[in-house]
């Protein structure tokens, strides 16, 4: 993988003064190498801090807009006469007409007042620009690997399952291990990530010279997957029992379907169980509600006050957020199970 121009600059300049921490860091190393991300933890590591030191410096920039003296949006919002006082002002000039002084702020009006800006949003400012922005960054810049490694995983359980009959109908027609490994990385297409770990299997044994145990154990470290890992390992158990591949491809086949078929069953549930919580919630319940509310807006009295505006506001407003948000909940869970 060639490095982007970014990482290159970002490795000249702090690389070689993170090489032994980064390369110390197992738990980084480990993430990119079940993230798939074929460059070095110095590497890795120094692209996330000059990232989050870009980041924090557009961060204190966007702070400093803020109370930069007299050109900042603070100054200019404290140049700005209070509106609280603007009429008194008003009323103050039409009847002290010979007291006014253009020279003195609000020509001499003595209830004359700059706005303020609030105290607690500048703290927040600086707080949320200057501190919690750059350290969220940090914390998400160098979690990328262990994201990576987290989806492939995720990935890899989902389309394992199909994979694994593959293997066991490739090896009923005989084919051997190299061969059912060469025709997994070819078809990344319908395999995903799974196809990813099986060529690396096919360029250890053939490009690098390594033998089929020792190429297996090498990627059950690398393994970004539990099911895969038992996978792989099941592999060399048998290979050095002197067992049968075909019957073990054939087992982990039906035991990883099963797998599948029990959690495409979860996810039934959890779909219907919103199909009836969304006709309870966002059928039933709005009926309900809009009738009362209109009642309510009709006999309102002093116990229960129900304005015309606040009344179009939930049923234009409110009600079809719940319908928007079964619709995103039902998407992202849909998400999910997408092959």
């Amino acid at each position: 993988m060639d490095l982007t121009t970014w990482q290159r600059i970002c490795n000249r300049v702090l690389g070689r003064f993170l090489r032994k921490r980064a390369r110390n860091d197992k738990a980084l190393s480990e993430s990119l190498v079940k993230g798939a991300m074929p460059m070095m933890p110095e590497v890795y590591l120094a692209t996330a801090i000059m990232t989050t030191i870009a980041i924090t410096l557009v961060s204190w920039g966007f702070v400093s807009l803020f109370f930069i003296p007299d050109i900042g949006v603070i100054a200019y919002w404290e140049s700005i006469q209070d509106p609280a006082t603007i009429n008194y002002c008003f009323e103050w000039e039409y009847w002290n007409q010979d007291l006014v002084d253009p020279n003195k702020p609000g020509n001499g009006c003595d209830g004359f007042a700059y706005q303020v800006f609030p105290p607690i949003l500048k703290v927040l400012i600086v707080a949320i620009g200057g501190l919690i922005v750059p350290y969220g960054a940090f914390k998400y810049n160098k979690g990328g690997a262990t994201r990576e490694a987290a989806r492939r995983g995720a990935m890899i359980e989902k389309y394992l399952p199909y994979a694994a009959s593959y293997t066991a109908a490739m090896s009923a027609a005989n084919a051997t291990p190299s061969k059912i490994f060469r025709s997994l990385a070819m078809n990344k297409e319908i395999y995903g990530d799974v196809a990813d770990d099986a060529a690396m299997v096919y360029r250890d044994v053939t490009l690098l010279g390594y033998d089929l145990i020792t190429a297996m154990k090498m990627s059950v470290d690398r393994a970004a997957s539990v099911w895969l890992t038992e996978f792989f390992q099941g592999m060399v158990g048998t290979l050095t029992a002197g067992g049968q591949l075909k019957l073990y491809f054939l087992n982990r086949a039906e035991h990883y379907m099963r797998e599948n078929r029990t959690r495409l069953q979860m996810f039934l549930e959890s779909i219907a169980l919103l199909a009836e919580s969304y006709i309870v919630v966002a059928v039933a319940m709005p009926l309900f509600l809009i009738v009362m509310l209109v009642i309510m807006f009709w006999v309102s009295g002093s116990g229960a006050q129900m304005s015309e505006g606040m009344l179009y506001g939930i049923v234009l407003g409110f009600v079809p957020m719940i319908h928007i948000a079964y619709a995103i909940l039902v998407w992202t869970s849909s998400k999910e199970q997408e092959m």
